[in-house]
């Protein structure tokens, strides 16, 4: 049982036997730096069932608690905070208790439901940009944290692989590629498509602008444009399974697919189970027949069907076309119950999907609920802000994207000008050198983005991602390194690191603030699994490395002549390295043993 617990228990009995009460809750939070004390017992919001003064009351509860708790040693009380001093023993103990369990604040499986986080889902007929980066950190970091958190995950992504955009790289590939491949170009298949849906777009301009200039309305330029009805025409042969269209369809796609996979295993991304949309894109129609017998759904004159979702605060919403054909909502109604037959074990999904797809999200989970699923109610929209570079926003269709690739390239670039200058790495061969270039800039490019709440739009900057001061990914990597070299020369000068620490033993101020910091790692798992926000582990851990800085300043290590204390603070920060390790694992980023 942690402190919290026993002094929740112990604060109520106070409050039932001085002022014959009952309090539901006892709010904690950690004491100010400013002031004596390891916890602090709000008072303020007992005064709801006990009348007086918040002090006075403070002074009963701390007189109460230091009689009957035996690790609360002392108490002070300011204004409406009761402050309380726990005994190093509490402590020691604790760190005795931990400091050989792997992966220490993980919880172990205990959950019978499953959750599948679904991320990256791209379009095939262009490569991965800046905006899948943060959808694939944002996606995978939260599935590990929900694995640490005791849930079994399915990581999944849906694959875009038809429609009019995918004919546009299609048909520009046929017109004006001489048949040129990966192979032929020395090119990523991914980035060799992109050039095609790019070069699609600067000939349908060119086309538009010349029907203008001939006397066509610009509206109707934009449709008549033979290269555009030419791409039209080839997605409704691929609709009705045309042999050459679907063959080069096939060709093209599996040349991106290799190319992506290059990306994501550079990235660190993986996936348990992939949806292609050409394989899903009828799904649903048989739900909407459903729940238009149910009532769910009506139909308009015209044959179109719909739900009205005005009492709910949201609109009207199409859900098949006069045609009978789908609409996207469709698609993702069928695909969703699609998983779960799948994956009986399902009883949710997290969907990594930027924030300009809040509404759709809405109407879909709402309608899910009414079919009657009940699974709907553990339904998330993981909904991120975009991320802008100082050079401004991005545009596939232009080729102005940042590419996915180019980006990961110039970070790990960008780690080796700045580490060069900093002249730490004299003795590392060139492929160790290349190997720690790419762990610090990915380090710096995942942390930089994860440390932002999810929902925040990100202006992101390399040079200041890779600094290697402040809250950066860097810096934690490096700190990471030091303590690894700490451990070495322990090591090497026989400090026996497994023995217990008895519990008489007399902490450090800074030793116990580092143990209070290890204390709610477990917590902080479960705080950043209801959030669904990898940032609460990200700056968790960017407070446990100050902490540690603090205390590798402030007390000597290896330097320290008692035996015991030696022995421990050796201990401690094995310990705090194994937790930042399991802490970063969780946001995907490697930890480098020397830099």
């Amino acid at each position: 049982m942690n402190i919290q617990e026993v002094l929740t228990t112990k604060v109520k009995e106070a409050i039932k036997a001085i002022f014959n009460a009952e309090l539901p809750v006892v709010e904690f939070q950690p004491t100010r730096k400013d002031f004596s004390g390891d916890i602090t017992v709000v008072v303020f919001p007992m005064l709801r069932v006990v009348k007086g003064n918040p002090v006075q009351i403070g002074q009963q509860i701390g007189e109460y608690l230091t009689k009957e708790v035996a690790e609360v040693t002392d108490f002070n009380v300011v204004k409406g905070f009761l402050n309380l001093v726990i005994a190093d023993a509490f402590y020691v103990n604790f760190f005795n208790s931990i400091k050989k369990e792997s992966q220490f604040g993980y919880a172990k499986a205990n959950s019978k439901e499953a959750v599948m986080v679904e991320y990256s889902s791209p379009n095939t007929n262009k490569p991965l940009h800046l905006g899948h980066i943060r959808n694939n950190l944002l996606g995978y970091s939260v599935a590990e944290i929900l694995k640490a958190s005791g849930k079994k995950v399915y990581k999944t992504q849906i694959i875009n692989d038809r429609g009019i955009h995918i004919c546009k790289s299609m048909l520009a590939w046929q017109r004006f590629g001489n048949n040129e491949t990966p192979e032929s170009t020395g090119l990523k298949g991914d980035k060799l498509v992109g050039n095609y849906y790019v070069k699609f777009d600067q000939e349908y301009k060119a086309e538009v602008a010349n029907l203008v200039a001939n006397g066509t309305a610009k509206e109707e330029a934009e449709k008549e444009a033979p290269i555009l009805v030419a791409a039209q025409e080839m997605l409704r042969k691929w609709e009705a399974g045309d042999k050459e269209v679907v063959k080069l369809w096939k060709t093209m796609n599996q040349w991106v697919y290799a190319g992506f996979d290059v990306t994501y295993k550079n990235l660190g991304v993986d996936f348990d189970q992939l949806y292609y949309e050409s394989n899903t894109y009828l799904l649903g129609k048989d739900v909407v027949a459903d729940g238009l017998q149910k009532g769910v759904f009506y139909k308009k004159e015209d044959g179109s069907v719909w739900i009205d979702l005005t009492d709910e605060g949201l609109d009207e919403k199409i859900v098949l076309r006069s045609d009978g054909t789908a609409v996207y909502m469709t698609q993702d109604i069928g695909t969703a119950i699609q998983r779960v037959k799948d994956y009986a074990d399902v009883g949710g999904m997290v969907y990594t999907v930027g924030n300009e797809q809040d509404y759709h999200f809405k109407v879909l989970f709402l309608i899910l609920k009414k079919l009657g699923f009940s699974w709907a109610k553990n339904l998330f929209h993981l909904s991120y802000g975009m991320v802008d570079l100082p050079s401004g926003k991005m545009k596939s269709r232009e080729g102005t994207v940042v590419d996915a690739d180019d980006l990961m390239q110039d970070m790990a670039q960008t780690a080796a000008t700045i580490s060069e200058e900093l002249g730490k790495l004299e003795e590392y061969s060139a492929e160790e050198k290349d190997k720690l270039y790419h762990m610090i800039g990915m380090g710096a490019l995942k942390y930089y983005i994860l440390k932002v709440d999810p929902k925040k739009r990100i202006l992101f900057n390399p040079e200041e991602s890779v600094d290697f001061q402040g809250n950066t990914g860097p810096f934690i990597q490096y700190t990471y390194a030091r303590i690894q070299s700490i451990l070495r020369k322990a090591e090497s000068t026989g400090v026996a690191t497994e023995d217990a620490v008895d519990a008489s033993f007399s902490l450090h101020e800074k030793e116990k603030e580092l143990i209070k910091q290890l204390q709610i790692f477990p917590e902080t798992i479960q705080l950043a699994a209801e959030n669904y926000s990898p940032a609460i582990i990200a700056n968790y851990t960017y407070d446990l490395v100050k902490e540690f800085n603090s205390f590798y300043q402030n007390v000597s290590i290896l330097g320290e002549q008692d035996e015991q204390k030696k022995i421990f603070r050796v201990q401690l920060s094995k310990k705090v390295s194994a937790v930042i390790q399991d802490a970063f694992s969780l946001l995907g980023v490697e930890v480098p043993e020397r830099m």
